[in-house]
């Protein structure tokens, strides 16, 4: 068995063009959609994440801001522009590209966001809101991994989804979709014990530990679709995911290469979050 790559800029692609039309539907009455990026320091991985998010916005019309503050920027100072923007009718997202400096508060950042307008889903309210299972502004990594299995057709109900990692920002949100979607979830951890024993009985299986090439061909059940959210560089220069994608492709049903799969679905849901945010502002 060869498993089917899940083309995750191709589906993105897919994915911004049904958001599109609802962005033109709202430009039509008069609202442009718009996302404010915050980024404080000169961190490379985040000034990449941004040009991307500015990019997407771009492509489909959307209004951007993106906004460059200094390594030394006082949390403060941080505070009042996050303030500014909550006010700004024109800005309907907000996102604070993670890590802030060090002597920033960044659940203090995060918590200043006004829900509605929280795209990246990590203020406590849209926190709760996803687990009682009615959020509007779901976490964008899990939301799109969710949206590459609708895609691709894979069955989630009934079924058993394992996910390995536990971090706020994937795997516990991932775990709790995959729940509202009436699968059986299990989650795991890079130190939990006898790790293949949990993975070789998933029909899902989702990793997201930051640790390049973990999980390999004989920890996957035959069949399973397997999305692969780490990206790490090794060595060489390369990426490469936490997943051995050479031994996993010979085992899965489906699976995620890194780059090129998970990646381009997080940045999309961002943009469809702002979209989705603009349509509740204007109701």
């Amino acid at each position: 068995m060869t498993a089917r790559i899940i083309d995750g800029k191709a589906i993105a692609q897919e994915v911004r063009a049904e958001w599109k039309v609802r962005a033109d539907a709202l430009k039509a009455r008069g609202i442009t959609p718009g996302l404010a990026v915050i980024i404080v320091g000169e961190d490379p991985a985040s000034k990449v994440y941004v040009a991307n998010k500015v990019k997407a916005c771009a492509e489909l019309g959307l209004h951007s801001e993106h906004i460059v503050l200094s390594a030394d920027t006082s949390e403060a100072t941080l505070l009042e522009k996050i303030a500014g923007l909550n006010a700004d009718p024109i800005i309907h997202g907000i996102l604070v590209q993670l890590p802030v400096p060090k002597h920033i508060d960044s659940d203090k950042v995060l918590k200043a966001i006004n829900p509605e307008k929280d795209v990246d889903g990590f203020h406590p309210m849209n926190v709760g809101a996803l687990v009682i299972g009615n959020t509007l502004l779901p976490p964008c990594t899990p939301y799109g991994a969710m949206k590459l299995l609708e895609k691709c057709g894979v069955e989630i109900g009934g079924k058993h989804a394992v996910v390995v990692g536990r971090s706020n920002i994937v795997g516990k949100p991932m775990a709790l979709m995959l729940l509202q979607k009436n699968a059986t979830v299990t989650i795991c951890t890079s130190k939990t014990v006898d790790l293949a024993k949990f993975t070789r009985d998933a029909d899902i299986l989702v990793v997201a530990t930051g640790k390049a090439k973990m999980i390999t061909g004989d920890m996957i059940k035959p069949g399973a679709a397997v999305i692969d959210v780490g990206i790490n560089r090794m060595p060489d220069g390369k990426l490469c995911g936490d997943v051995d994608f050479d031994s996993a492709k010979e085992v899965a049903g489906w699976i995620t290469p890194v780059p090129g799969g998970v990646g381009p679905m997080t940045i999309t849901m961002l943009v469809a979050n702002t979209v989705q945010a603009a349509e509740r502002a204007a109701k």
